[in-house]
């Protein structure tokens, strides 16, 4: 897709949360954000991949019959344009190229604010899992995005657990005041 002009797709979401985890949430899902659609598309097509179909057919994306590997394309925007394209992260697969991955950072941000929507209360153990195995993150940038995602709900201390006095509950924000630890 490169060669073609376009920009390389990204890896976000539960297959991002398991290669920064180094695989201890595995999430089984591969979502990309690409702005070249058709040309992903087809690349997967010329891989083999399958777009399943039918009446009890639950997935929207791709798959491989032989591999057991699927891969949807959820935006043709990193996170609504709140992620910033130049953190990125590139990683090296040798003769089969390189691979984009939404940096930890966003990540993290990105299953606070699903946390924060209520509609996905365990995204919260996720984000804190990735917050302790990656101990180079800007701090600064993650919570700016924190609170981008959440719309100022949460902050920084959530994903580091110190502030909330329920992990599953609604009401986990800090209500100020010396009470909370």
């Amino acid at each position: 897709m490169i060669a073609a002009g376009h920009e390389a797709p990204v890896l976000v979401g539960g297959g991002a949360v398991e290669l920064f985890s180094t695989s201890a949430l595995a999430t089984g899902d591969f979502d990309i954000v690409t702005g070249a659609q058709e040309a992903f598309e087809a690349a997967l097509r010329d891989e083999g991949f399958v777009k399943p179909s039918g009446a009890d057919v639950t997935t929207r994306g791709w798959v491989h019959p032989d591999l057991a590997l699927g891969f949807e394309v959820v935006s043709s925007i990193l996170l609504d344009g709140l992620a910033e394209r130049d953190r990125v992260i590139s990683i090296d697969l040798d003769i089969d190229g390189s691979a984009a991955i939404l940096s930890v950072e966003d990540v993290i941000a990105d299953r606070m604010g699903q946390f924060a929507s209520g509609a996905a209360p365990e995204m919260i153990d996720q984000a804190r899992i990735l917050f302790v195995l990656n101990d180079a993150l800007d701090r600064v940038y993650l919570a700016k995005r924190i609170s981008e995602e959440t719309i100022g709900d949460l902050t920084i201390e959530h994903v580091e657990g110190h502030s909330a006095r329920t992990v599953r509950g609604k009401d986990s924000r800090p209500q100020g005041g010396a009470g909370n630890s």
